[in-house]
């Protein structure tokens, strides 16, 4: 098929994903007149799962819309805060966002992390057989077709990287009812029944404690707690804004 040429502006908030020349302006851009206009916008860069709406000629179509010869296209980014139909929202996290998950977990996020690198395949079946939206910083990753659902965490940063997760899903805030260690549920214990994971100063000092019903891990108020109280604070502030 004849090659075409259409004019594209990608919206500033996508600004980081594309060459500099194309950044902030309309840029005229040659197709091969058979590519989706999805896989036009990946191979500008962009990961569809940042992608919102994409106006053609000012009217909104699918990603699966044949770029035809002279039009102008607009991509917009992800609306926020952004929501995920048809299963609870839960996450799953790559390798390296390790604290981001711990923090999710802290504020009742359902957010399940392996600190062994499984590799985009698995990770991409994973989101699709447990209906996760994947979390990560890896474009390759959140291109694969498997996917459930998918965001790009922008910042390298894990207070940001968390602010912007809450910003952009807005999931429910359970505080303290997740273990950090392994994503399962606490629930209050004695200190009886934790005494066998308790160092004796821990024990002779603390009277408060609970316990993940998956491994069995205990908490309780210890030398970090103020920081994860400010965790949590800012959390909740961010939902009365």
């Amino acid at each position: 098929m004849k090659p075409v040429e259409i004019h594209i502006e990608v919206a500033p908030e996508l600004a980081l994903f594309v060459p500099h020349t194309r950044r902030g302006r309309t840029t005229p851009l040659a197709t091969d007149g058979v590519s989706t206009l999805g896989h036009v916008v990946e191979s500008l860069g962009v990961p569809l799962t940042e992608v919102g709406a994409l106006l053609v000629d000012g009217r909104e179509v699918r990603v699966s819309h044949i770029p035809t010869n002279g039009e102008s296209v607009t991509v917009r980014p992800m609306p926020r805060p952004q929501h995920i139909p048809g299963a609870p929202l839960r996450f799953l996290l790559d390798v390296h966002l390790g604290t981001l998950a711990r923090r999710l977990r802290l504020l009742g996020v359902d957010a399940a992390y392996e600190s062994t690198d499984l590799g985009d395949p698995a990770l991409a079946t994973l989101s699709a057989t447990e209906q996760r939206v994947m979390l990560s910083r890896d474009r390759g990753l959140l291109r694969r077709r498997e996917l459930w659902a998918g965001a790009y965490i922008y910042s390298t940063h894990p207070s940001e990287q968390l602010r912007d997760v809450l910003a952009r899903f807005a999931p429910a805030l359970h505080p303290w009812t997740r273990c950090t260690a392994c994503n399962g549920p606490l629930r209050p214990a004695t200190k009886e029944e934790v005494a066998d994971r308790l160092e004796g100063g821990t024990e002779r000092s603390y009277d408060v404690f609970a316990q993940c019903g998956d491994c069995g891990r205990a908490y309780w108020k210890g030398a970090h707690h103020e920081q994860l109280e400010a965790i949590v604070r800012e959390a909740l502030r961010m939902r009365t804004r």
